[in-house]
């Protein structure tokens, strides 16, 4: 992601109904485990890291973007400059690994699975995202440096080649997809701008209801993936 993106990402996730939702999915996936030593990969400026902070963890975010590193560590929160590749982690090391919106930037994505699997202990979870479905391909996916969107087949396989068990897969964004697919056919570049505020709460509205619906099985705009890994 460039600076520019992850300038306007910091400026925006606070209020924005895409990350607030996102940041509660996964407060709601802490509430089962633990907190001990979370590693969070692609943290940009650490809204998640943030997240596993309050609930406790003893959270590092990494980053291949320098500024992304400095606007974590402008937060107060520990950061390291790294390659999801490639990540300077002891083995071992940590009790859960987040990866939110990082495999699809990355050619050999299957060497992340692979990090994150090497960094986990016996036992250990990650919990990824991924914009799902090559049928959404757009402007923004460009724009923001992906190189593919996934399918739950193709996400289960890459996680499975580094040596994580899947234990749950889910769509989300579900109730939204033929809105975001009618945007996107229409988009000349990325999407992360400011929403004006009535719009911004009807859709905060609309990812909320999903909460109670039994639609993760459905179609969505993002796959949600918890793996563990073998003790």
């Amino acid at each position: 992601m460039e600076a520019t993106e992850i300038r306007r990402l910091v400026a925006l996730e606070d209020t924005h109904w895409w990350y607030r939702e996102r940041r509660a999915i996964l407060r709601r996936e802490l509430r089962r485990l633990r907190p001990g030593r979370a590693l969070d990969i692609g943290a940009a400026g650490g809204g998640n890291t943030r997240v596993l902070v309050e609930d406790g963890w003893d959270a590092t975010a990494t980053d291949f973007s320098e500024v992304a590193v400095q606007v974590a560590r402008e937060r107060g929160l520990k950061c390291l400059l790294a390659d999801a590749r490639d990540l300077p982690v002891a083995p071992g090391s940590f009790d859960l690994v987040t990866a939110f919106d990082v495999l699809e930037h990355i050619d050999e994505d299957y060497l992340v699975t692979e990090q994150i699997a090497k960094a986990l202990r016996p036992g250990g979870r990650a919990l990824i995202a991924v914009p799902c479905d090559m049928a959404l391909w757009s402007a923004h996916d460009e724009a923001v440096g992906h190189v593919r969107r996934y399918c739950r087949d193709s996400l289960t396989a890459v996680v499975e080649k580094g040596g994580l068990q899947v234990e749950r897969l889910w769509s989300w964004n579900v109730l939204l997809r033929p809105l975001v697919a009618r945007h996107r056919r229409r988009s000349t570049g990325s999407d992360l701008a400011e929403t004006p505020a009535l719009v911004n709460a009807a859709l905060s509205a609309v990812v909320m209801l999903e909460r109670h619906l039994p639609v993760t099985s459905l179609k969505g705009v993002t796959l949600y993936l918890r793996a563990r890994k073998p003790s």
